[in-house]
């Protein structure tokens, strides 16, 4: 990850709020757990924040919330949050797996859209 990181830093410093973003819904929907995700996402993108144009104290701010609505990204089996809604939401797995995965996508594209609001009053 770090090679391909020092690689491509040119091409993630344009992406700015959508890289915090992206790895973390990566590592999300790869591994199931938002904590896992939230972590090393931030973890990776600590020290670049200045590489990425977020080195403010309130761009760094919104970089965090970008990687909190990547980790709530798309829910499934492999994610514990998946098996409470189902579970509790007295669902079959068949009708989880139609709901879940669309809803938390589009909450954390919600999440995002909401990131690039502020981030467009703020800077």
């Amino acid at each position: 990850m770090v090679d391909f990181i020092k690689q491509n830093a040119q091409t993630i410093s344009l992406l700015g709020l959508m890289f915090p973003f992206l790895l973390s819904a990566i590592l999300k929907t790869a591994q199931g757990s938002s904590t896992v995700a939230l972590m090393t996402t931030a973890g990776t993108v600590a020290p670049m924040l200045s590489t990425i144009g977020l080195a403010t104290p309130a761009l760094a701010a919104l970089a965090v919330i970008a990687i909190g609505a990547g980790a709530m990204t798309v829910s499934h089996a492999n994610d514990s949050y998946f098996w409470v809604v189902t579970n509790f939401g007295a669902m079959n797995v068949e009708d989880g797996y139609k709901t879940q995965p669309l809803g938390t996508l589009v909450t954390g594209i919600a999440a995002l859209i909401n990131v690039y609001l502020i981030y467009f009053f703020i800077r």
